[in-house]
């Protein structure tokens, strides 16, 4: 154990004695920065009092573990290891591993205790009606959270081990009987791939499980919110987590369901729908504004109204950039103040932002390296890609704003129009976990889209959901206290 871990300043090997006379050598293996102080004192007043009644039984290693666990030497209980690299890997795992002379084998007893922060308001998906608490970067604390939630004997979580190094945890979780077979049978496929490779945390997962890596689309959906998990797991959806990420996977991703929220269903369904309808219009404007301002002043000026046009002539006066170029700098500056206000540390993060957009914008009209209209234009596509609730969607959008802004300055309106027609193809043939990424106009699809666009009263969704399930299980009474 020495030589495995030279070089380890945190390893804790401890001799001890036990038998009859206590006269056979034992020692204890640890990591003290891995194992809780009370949990190492209660052992060793354990071993201490640790004496066997004949010398026979001080080489079972049977009777030893049924008298250590009747003592209580741990909070859960001692079991045999007997193999060396079994032991290694335990005590990597923040266990105390005790080797006794003259057994073959040794005792690990479960000490595990990691610092980890408390459950907050969700930091990416913060909300005003709902639940307020987030998951943490804690595996078995986050699916408490969710089992609590979802008092379901369907619920089921299935654990994996990956990479040869971390040793990490992966658990997914779904909802049997709701979850489609062929879903869950592919989903468990693509796991397999994984095999010894390192996740680290769970977007790793995504390259593992997407369809199409190039495709600048997500297919998998983030929350750290646990009722969008909940109501994800009662959607037929599978969850994934893994050790160490407060993130929580959401698969197969649709894309009519990066425009809804968990918090639509808080609000009343008129407004819930006046908001979906509002981040279809902000999709739209992230997506198409800049290459249409281009378009419209460069090749279609006479759509555009007589005195719109004048106050648009007026502003351009004396810029030496085409509108294309004056897009691209615009957008380069809009970009790198968004980055920089993700980096920078948090009290000062906001600052620099408004900071910097209130002055780069006010210097480039001064200057004439950019006209009003387009500061206004890029300062709308950038809020509107900020409505949108995955952030990983508004990222898409980012994207393919570039090359449909080449587009327009090429062909105008026709380039647009080439642009959305391949981006939709592109979406009509993309799939998540061998489901259609857009919902198809089918009679078995006509509830799913009702929803996607208009926000149902939950008394509607319940019945729905009742009628496609397979099993009901019966409402238990409770009693008053």
């Amino acid at each position: 154990m020495e030589s495995r871990f030279a070089g380890c300043g945190d390893l804790e090997i401890r001799p001890w004695r036990f038998g009859p006379n206590s006269e056979l050598p034992a020692f204890s293996v640890c990591f003290d920065t891995l194992v809780r102080t009370n949990a190492k004192k209660e052992l060793a007043e354990t071993l201490r009092s640790f004496v066997f009644q004949d010398a026979d039984a001080a080489n079972t290693a049977e009777e030893a573990i049924r008298r250590l666990n009747d003592r209580g030497a741990s909070s859960t209980p001692a079991k045999p290891i007997d193999r060396f690299d079994l032991a290694v890997q335990e005590v990597l795992d923040g266990q105390i591993v005790v080797f006794f002379e003259g057994w073959s084998c040794a005792l690990g007893f479960s000490a595990l205790e990691v610092e980890q922060r408390q459950a907050s308001e969700p930091i990416t998906e913060p909300s005003v009606h709902g639940p307020h608490v987030s998951t943490i970067e804690s595996i078995d604390s986050n699916i408490g959270v969710i089992r609590n939630l979802l008092k379901s004997s369907k619920l089921k979580f299935v654990f994996r081990t990956a990479g040869e190094d971390t040793r990490r945890r992966i658990a997914y979780g779904y909802m049997d009987g709701i979850v489609q077979p062929e879903t869950l049978a592919e989903f468990e496929k693509r796991v397999e791939r994984i095999g010894g490779e390192e996740i680290l945390e769970t977007s790793y997962l995504e390259e593992w499980i997407g369809d199409s890596l190039y495709s600048p689309f997500p297919q998998v959906r983030y929350t750290e919110r646990p009722d969008t998990a909940v109501a994800s797991l009662l959607g037929g959806k599978i969850i994934a987590l893994v050790e160490g990420s407060p993130s929580i996977l959401i698969c197969p991703g649709r894309f009519l369901e990066f425009f809804m929220a968990s918090e639509d269903y808080y609000y009343r369904p008129i407004y819930s729908t006046l908001i979906r309808w509002l981040r279809v219009a902000a999709f739209l404007i992230a997506l198409m504004l800049p290459s249409t301002y281009i378009a419209l002043s460069t090749f279609h000026s006479e759509l555009i109204p007589t005195v719109l046009l004048l106050a648009i002539l007026n502003t351009r006066e004396g810029i030496p950039f085409p509108a294309l170029v004056e897009a691209l700098i615009m957008e380069f500056f809009f970009e790198l103040l968004r980055e920089a206000g993700i980096r920078l540390p948090r009290p000062i993060g906001s600052a620099v932002s408004i900071v910097g957009a209130l002055v780069i914008g006010q210097a480039a009209i001064q200057s004439q390296i950019a006209s009003p209209v387009m500061v206004i234009v890029v300062a709308l596509t950038g809020i509107a890609s900020f409505a949108l609730p995955q952030y990983n969607m508004a990222i898409a959008l980012r994207i393919l704003r570039f090359p449909l802004m080449l587009l327009a300055a090429t062909f105008g309106g026709l380039g647009i129009m080439a642009g959305v027609i391949l981006v939709y193809l592109h979406l009509a043939t993309l799939r998540s976990l061998g489901q259609p990424y857009l919902a198809a106009p089918t009679p078995q699809e006509v509830r799913r889209l009702r929803d996607a666009f208009i926000v149902l009263p939950r008394r509607a969704l319940l019945r729905s959901s009742r009628n496609r399930r397979p099993n009901k299980e019966p409402m238990r009474e409770k009693s008053m206290p």
